[in-house]
């Protein structure tokens, strides 16, 4: 019983991390509405975030077996804090053209990026002759599929709502200027947060430390966040948190961004890899959707019903084909435990 609860972990946690991710999203898009900038909003976010890890970081990982810092380890650190920064604001610059459902669903592109990328850098196999390689494969591109219905077709509501959303139906099929930016913008987000993804990995795969990892992290978008924000905001009230949506859209930030959400699933990028991790992102289309009537006011319509039955579909045929990956791997391992130190020697690792 224990086991099982041990194996079900990553996916609570997962299923978890997507639904702060959608609030994250959610209390982004509230705050920059208020006319707050990205550049502040990320700054303030990110410094709250490191004042909870510090503690945390230093507390959990004391011990003196914790692997040492390299130089190529610091470098990677700042690899992941420059595309943490360049994926949150560009990701935030493009919430304000699209709905919060329209976000999320080409956010669903990550997987199919992150799958690619993953095979690039070695850290999964490519195994023609294994059927759960296939399934993934297929389930990947199902996934990738719904996203792109979610996308450009919208058909009739079924929740109609009065609220005047950012983007109108017909804006889905590529009418409005304002929605193609903000498509844009969500497309390179997906290949920057893939980018990420494979990052946490190949930096996990030599330094264990997560927590440490991610209040490096942070302290980098931190610094880079305030330069941005002092060069090309040129006003100071950017900084202000008079507006109780702003502070209240900071502090969820802060706690449940990269203080929970990030943190999470860095750790399960540890745990069961960066495609485990990348196909989770589906699920928040639904998450979206529901906030956003909720919450926002957005309408729903039948091509994000049908969108995220397919993306779901996809994210199950991913999940199957991953656990039976990973029953192989416990087999084999099993079978000669030397297997595990000759996956080790040729793991790949950032220069």
């Amino acid at each position: 019983m224990m086991m099982k609860m041990k194996g079900a972990l990553p996916y609570l946690a997962m299923v978890v991390a997507q639904v702060s991710q959608v609030g994250l999203t959610l209390a982004g898009k509230k705050a920059i509405e208020t006319g707050m900038q990205n550049f502040s909003y990320v700054f303030y976010s990110n410094v709250l975030t490191c004042l909870i890890l510090l503690p945390a970081a230093f507390l959990i990982h004391r011990s003196p077996d914790h692997p040492p810092l390299t130089s190529s380890t610091i470098g990677g650190f700042l690899v992941l804090g420059i595309l943490g920064f360049l994926a949150q604001v560009v990701g935030y610059a493009g919430f304000t053209y699209v709905s919060a459902t329209v976000a999320t669903a080409i956010l669903n592109l990550i997987p199919g990026f992150t799958f690619v990328l993953a095979i690039i850098f070695g850290v999964e196999r490519l195994d023609n002759e294994q059927l759960a390689m296939w399934i993934k494969l297929i389930g990947t591109v199902v996934s990738m599929l719904g996203a792109i219905i979610v996308t450009f077709y919208t058909g009739p509501a079924i929740i109609n709502t009065t609220h005047l959303n950012s983007v109108s139906p017909q804006g889905l099929l590529g009418q409005s200027s304002n929605w193609i930016l903000g498509s844009i913008l969500m497309l390179i987000d997906s290949v920057l947060a893939a980018l990420f993804i494979i990052t946490q990995a190949l930096i996990l795969k030599k330094y264990s430390a997560a927590l440490i990892m991610m209040l490096a992290y942070c302290s980098v978008i931190v610094v880079l966040s305030f330069l941005a924000s002092l060069i090309l905001e040129h006003d100071l009230n950017a900084f202000s948190l008079q507006s109780k949506t702003r502070l209240l859209a900071i502090l969820y930030s802060g706690f449940f961004g990269a203080g929970f959400q990030i943190t999470i699933g860095a750790w399960c990028v540890k745990m069961k890899g960066p495609l485990f991790v990348a196909m989770f992102n589906p699920l928040g289309i639904v998450i979206a959707a529901i906030l956003g009537v909720i919450f926002l006011g957005e309408s729903l319509y039948l091509g994000c019903l049908i969108g995220s039955t397919v993306i779901v579909i996809g994210f199950y045929g991913v999940m199957w084909g991953k656990s039976k990956e990973d029953k192989i791997v416990e087999v084999e391992n099993s079978k000669s435990p030397l297997l595990q130190d000759k996956s080790e020697e040729h793991a790949v690792v950032l220069p």
